[in-house]
């Protein structure tokens, strides 16, 4: 089930507007000054540089061309770095614990199998296109320098000119690269971060949806008055694209992600001052990079930017601690809200225990007076599990060995309806695991619910495997079940997985930063893994 199929967050839409915008813009200013030009100012404005090496100057070839086709050129890159290389960089955390197998073909070939496995090669094929693409785009960087800057090449032999040309071209192109995929990779970890609990994190994902808004809007701005000249003087744009958004930035950075994560501290508190130092350094590098004529100028750039962002920083601490009751108040509902709403969406998925609970009693002892042990016995296990969900089911925190005796409990009905079907399967490797911690109640059977939901067919050969361990101080829980295709007639068919959207959101809650979580589908097996640290 994909928690993010409805997602709130818009800050890749509106950055496809902005890249749009960008390069609309740019081919739209360049065909512009045609008509708002005669040629004379157009040889004015570019040819001074050509004419003194006493080249000969085309607007259309030397300017035109160049522009246009770098700019269609750099927005296919974007939806190649997009669509298919950040996809794949991005699978890195989704390897499997002993699920990596590589091998040799007779043909020399290396083959990668496990999921672990899929997963690495995945990542390579998106590095090597990230490689490839840095290659092409340095390329045709390369020739729109060499036709908009021919005078720089004046006296030089065909190999000079060719290597200094995708020299220059190579290097843009390769900062360029890797700037965007750290940030693209930043993008999709904060992304990732707010939508794994959306209601809580509701106000942190409105405030990036209106700041990407904003920057769109700001950026358009810049290019509209760059492109078409409505402004000449290159310091308003070193100010306008380099040095007010970082500033703008980690600002907003510090105001609503740094300071109400301190509490009480104030802003020398070491860990308000390591976290305002270390984004002031991440906002600065790409900006520098950008402003930096070269690479001599790219230190003290980033240096300037840096100062700037901690003056910045201390301002909006001035401004934040007279209002800090407010950020924190706001924080606190919030996260009282999202605790709410989980435990509020828990207990409606769950049916009422008392009246299963006594209706199981009379349904056992009628199964004992008529002598069905084999049904007796099903019944006893299924009142042992309504007795967790009516006295367990509703503290904080619970010992482990109850939760794993639920789940025995659970997996042992189910086996009563499969064990007469010889083309079911069901292995279970369920360990005393760490019996002396606790855990939240109901964090584990929602999985083995959906394993036996959807992974059990009496038409199909079917199986469902459960391995519960325990790694040092931590919990691995796997489960893994064969798919089959729901029938057209099946009233489960458009239901997803019993409560697995709600384990999520009270995993982020109760162990935000003690568990793991991966999830994979493909034609005929469904796996999930869970790793907890109680």
């Amino acid at each position: 089930m994909d928690i993010k199929k409805h997602n709130p967050m818009k800050w890749r839409e509106n950055e496809l507007v902005l890249v749009t915008a960008y390069c609309l813009l740019g081919i739209a200013g360049a065909w512009w000054k045609i008509f708002d030009r005669s040629g004379e100012e157009l040889r004015e404005l570019y040819a001074f540089a050509f004419t003194e090496k006493h080249i000969p100057f085309d607007y259309f070839s030397n300017v035109l061309l160049p522009e246009t086709g770098l700019l269609a050129l750099v927005y296919l890159c974007y939806f190649w770095m997009n669509l298919y290389i950040l996809p794949r960089l991005m699978q890195v955390d989704a390897a499997e614990p002993g699920g990596f197998r590589v091998s040799f073909t007779l043909r020399g070939r290396l083959d990668f199998s496990g999921p672990a496995g899929q997963t690495l090669k995945r990542f390579v094929w998106g590095g090597i296109n990230a490689v490839l693409l840095m290659i092409l785009l340095g390329i045709g960087w390369g020739v729109a320098l060499y036709y908009e800057r021919a005078y720089d090449f004046v006296g030089m032999d065909w190999t000079s000119t060719a290597n200094r040309v995708l020299g220059m071209g190579w290097r843009f192109a390769a900062q360029a690269v890797v700037l965007y995929i750290a940030y693209g990779i930043f993008r999709e970890l904060t992304i990732r971060k707010l939508l794994q609990a959306p209601r809580q994190n509701a106000y942190y994902i409105a405030l990036v949806n209106q700041v990407c808004i904003y920057a769109a809007i700001y950026f358009s701005i810049g290019c509209v008055l760059y492109f078409f000249s409505i402004i000449n003087e290159k310091d308003f744009y070193f100010t306008f694209f380099g040095v007010a958004p970082p500033l703008a930035f980690g600002g907003i950075t510090a105001l609503y992600f740094i300071f109400p994560g301190v509490g009480e501290g104030g802003f020398w508190h070491r860990k308000n001052l390591r976290r305002v130092l270390l984004s002031g350094f991440l906002w600065s590098i790409p900006f520098s990079v950008w402003m930096a004529d070269n690479s001599h100028d790219l230190v003290p750039v980033q240096m300037g930017l840096w100062c700037g962002q901690f003056v910045v920083a201390f301002v909006v601490w001035l401004f934040y601690r007279g209002r800090r009751d407010q950020f924190m108040r706001l924080r606190g509902l919030e996260a009282a809200l999202g605790r709410s709403e989980a435990d509020l969406q828990f207990l409606r998925s769950q049916i009422n225990p008392h009246f299963l609970f006594n209706a199981l009693n009379t349904l056992y002892g009628t199964a004992l007076q008529e002598e069905a042990a084999r049904t007796a016995g099903g019944i006893q296990q299924l009142g042992d599990m309504m007795r967790f969900m009516l006295h367990e089911n509703h503290q904080d925190k619970i010992p482990m060995s109850k939760e794993v005796e639920y789940l025995k409990n659970y997996i042992a009905l189910q086996q009563l309806r499969t064990d007469l079907s010889p083309s079911i399967r069901i292995e279970t490797q369920i360990d005393d695991v760490l019996p002396d911690a606790v855990i939240a109640p109901m964090l584990l059977i929602p999985f083995v619910e959906n394993a036996f939901k959807h992974g059990i067919s009496l038409r199909e050969p079917s199986w469902v495997n459960i391995r519960l361990q325990g790694e040092g101080k931590k919990m691995l829980f796997e489960i893994r079940n064969s798919v089959h295709a729901r029938q057209g007639s099946d009233p489960e068919k458009e239901k997803s997985g019993i409560g697995l959207k709600n384990v999520l959101h009270r995993l982020n809650l109760l162990y935000p930063a003690r568990h793991g979580f991966y999830m994979n589908q493909d034609e005929r097996e469904f796996f999930v893994q869970l790793m907890i640290e109680p």
